[in-house]
């Protein structure tokens, strides 16, 4: 991926695996000095991936630049149509957009790769209105691809989980809330310290439903009794487990 011709870029950052060796690789091709990183501060984003960012950015020492996503002044996003991504994504990119403008740079570029076209992403219709570029994705890497290049990159995000939009966990049709994202991301944090990297907790309500790959679902049986307990202090008063076990998108089955 040789992106020499850009000369300059603006990249949005969530600290994931394909966001950070986008910019690790841009970092490499142009410089510091040439490489503006947007990072978006949301409750959408829990605040472990947040942290995790900033410190990737501290120990390069990239510039840097923190906007705020107001996604609850967003009323489609509010709502949770099944387009909530795409409006949620031509509020966020927009804002991206006019910070490039405002530092001088015509590139803006995201971290979409190669399996994202096979999942219900609206969020793609935004990007291409708004001609953000996707280099991963236009070299048709593969996030198992990528994250083989991150390994021997020695990035630290090579073998971390998949961390989707908090957003994605609500069905949709329901209002999305602070409180709702919160409960979620405080669910998701205890299985993680549990020693769960691959988890997904589905807000239904009073209802949380647990999904584990398949292979660990058995493991998550022998913590049955600490997760109810936990569960239901978060304020969830019954807990389910997905005999199916997670996969990317479930909440998209429905449509």
């Amino acid at each position: 991926m040789n992106l020499k011709s850009l000369k300059k870029v603006c990249i949005a950052f969530s600290g994931g695996v394909d966001s950070t060796y986008l910019l690790y690789i841009a970092y490499k091709q142009l410089g510091s000095a040439n490489v503006l990183a947007v990072t978006v501060s949301s409750s959408m984003c829990p605040e472990r991936e947040f942290k995790e960012a900033l410190e990737f950015i501290k120990q390069h020492n990239i510039k840097h630049i923190i906007v705020n996503a107001d996604e609850y002044n967003i009323k489609e996003f509010v709502e949770n149509g099944k387009d909530r991504c795409y409006y949620c994504k031509k509020s966020i990119f927009s804002k991206i957009k006019e910070i490039a403008k405002q530092n001088g740079i015509d590139y803006v570029l995201d971290g979409s790769n190669k399996d994202d076209e096979g999942d219900y992403r609206p969020g793609m219709k935004a990007l291409a209105e708004l001609n953000i570029l996707s280099p991963l994705k236009q070299e048709g890497l593969t996030k198992q691809q990528i994250r083989d290049f991150s390994k021997n990159e020695e990035l630290p995000t090579w073998n971390k989980p998949s961390m989707a939009c908090l957003a994605s966990r609500i069905p949709y049709g329901k209002e999305i809330t602070k409180e709702k994202l919160a409960k979620v991301e405080k669910a998701e944090n205890f299985m993680a310290d549990l020693g769960f990297k691959h988890i997904r907790v589905r807000y239904y309500e009073e209802l949380a439903k647990i999904e584990v790959p398949s292979q660990n679902i058995d493991e998550v049986l022998k913590y049955k009794q600490e997760i109810v307990e936990q569960f239901n202090k978060f304020g969830f008063k019954s807990v389910a487990l997905d005999l199916k076990g997670y996969r990317m998108g479930s909440m998209n089955e429905v449509l």
